[in-house]
């Protein structure tokens, strides 16, 4: 009899090359992404050594992390001094190389974790690897993806494969539904707050139960994205109906002729039932609230209303400017920031901009939204919600990475305390001093126009 396999056995079994030994395996890489801020050191490196790419039509790079974020933004314009080179040296070598390049002015340009969906260039049963620790983001679609070296990118496009040490399987049952106002934001951090940043233990963590099938698949990729700060290698979904409808069509997928083929292919991909993982987690979705962070971690992240816990880590304390036992609601802040790979897609847009029609940001607060891709950007246009965070005194910009990371330039002012909807609250991760309270979207938008951390369900939100 067969043995039941998990969905990351019978991806790793398709992509396994030869057993190298001592549980490393040489694994088939299908497509690779860079971006300019690491793609120029790896093509430079290929370039150096002689070594050409195998084949440039799997490899895309992708210009987001430090493009200018400015409406009206240069061909060239970075957001950190000097990062015009990046960009310039990124294109040139990416030409010369052959491979598919998406530049600044691409009506396709975004961040790579928000395009690779779109396109279709990440597709269930497919391997991709970026270097980029929120590659993990694409196991939302099925894809076996995760991110690597600047040297492992090098190896990937000369060769197609990777040495990889294969990791331990978790799954992560979320039973039940979320309550209503209850985001993938909010799950996420609800998991790593109550399992900590090591509780992913390295593993491929596999999503599953009634309020994960029930997730879009911007949802999936919010909570996928999450898994790195949980210390996953990588994450997983299976694919099923909600991901072959939202691929249909898309430039990289296949196309219609193929469609049929490819759809039931992809059913075949979830783990059988009686698969084994070497750890468990289940949950309840109707034990999670909306969650925002107060510390230095994604994992020092609480409920809306709750106090920060009495045996909190004293450093993070200090930087945060907090004290154990204090509640971070009505906390002022200085600064509200909507975007990133984390919730930059047009269904956060959306749900902020609920939050946002007809309301204004408080005086002190500057508020900056970046749509995650051109794509977003352009729907959320022609859905008019660029007027309501125009009108609601949100800065509107152009797609990337933006202030979800200082890279040198513009950010928030030494000391601000800003709300974000991005992934990591590090000491400086948004500037020099900056305290950064992670959160939903929805959360974002209504601390913004209150001033302070507020909760969504705050009466004064109410319709």
């Amino acid at each position: 009899m067969t043995q039941a396999q998990t969905l990351f056995d019978k991806l790793w079994s398709l992509h396994r090359v030869a057993d190298c030994g001592d549980g490393v395996d040489l694994i088939a890489i299908d497509r690779v992404c860079i971006h300019e801020r690491t793609g120029a050191v790896a093509l430079k490196g290929l370039e150096a050594s002689g070594h050409g790419i195998l084949d440039p039509a799997r490899v895309f790079a992708v210009m987001d992390h430090i493009v200018s974020f400015r409406s009206g933004r240069g061909r060239d314009e970075a957001r950190s001094p000097g990062g015009e080179v990046f960009i310039t040296e990124t294109r040139r070598l990416a030409r010369k190389a052959g491979i598919h390049l998406i530049d600044t002015d691409d009506p396709r340009q975004g961040i790579v974790h928000v395009i690779a969906p779109e396109l279709g260039i990440a597709l269930p049963g497919l391997s991709l690897v970026c270097p980029d620790s929120h590659t993990c983001s694409l196991g939302a679609l099925g894809t076996l993806a995760w991110g690597i070296g600047s040297s492992q990118t090098e190896h990937a496009m000369a060769t197609g494969t990777l040495r990889v040490a294969r990791p331990r399987q978790m799954r992560i049952t979320v039973e039940n539904s979320l309550p209503s106002g209850v985001s993938a934001k909010d799950l996420a951090l609800h998991i790593i707050a109550c399992f900590g940043v090591s509780g992913g233990q390295g593993c491929a963590i596999e999503y599953t139960g009634e309020a994960v099938s029930a997730l879009s698949i911007e949802e999936r990729l919010t909570l996928c994205n999450l898994s790195i700060e949980f210390s996953a290698f990588t994450a997983l979904i299976a694919p099923d109906e909600t991901t072959i409808d939202y691929l249909q069509g898309r430039q990289y997928a296949p196309d219609a002729s193929m469609a049929a083929a490819a759809a039931a292919n992809w059913r075949q991909l979830h783990s059988d039932q009686d698969a084994r993982f070497d750890h468990e987690i289940r949950l309840d979705a109707r034990d999670i609230r909306p969650m925002v962070s107060w510390g230095t971690s994604p994992g020092q992240s609480i409920p809306l209303g709750s106090a920060i816990p009495a045996d909190a880590d004293q450093q993070a304390l200090d930087y945060m400017e907090l004290r154990a036992g204090q509640s971070v609601d009505n906390l002022a802040i200085d600064g509200a920031f909507i975007g990133s790979c984390t919730n930059g897609r047009l269904s956060d847009l959306r749900a902020a901009a609920e939050i946002l029609a007809g309301r204004q940001v408080a005086a002190n607060v500057r508020a900056v939204c970046v749509p995650g891709s051109q794509a977003v950007r352009q729907a959320a246009e022609a859905e008019g919600l660029d007027q309501v965070f125009s009108d609601a005194g949100f800065e509107w910009g152009a797609s990337g990475c933006a202030m979800c990371f200082y890279a040198g330039g513009e950010t928030f002012p030494p000391g601000s305390r800003v709300i974000s909807s991005t992934n990591r609250n590090f000491e400086g991760r948004q500037g020099p001093g900056v305290r950064t309270h992670l959160a939903s979207p929805a959360t974002v938008a209504a601390s913004a126009v209150a001033g302070k951390i507020t909760s969504p369900a705050d009466p004064l939100f109410a319709a």
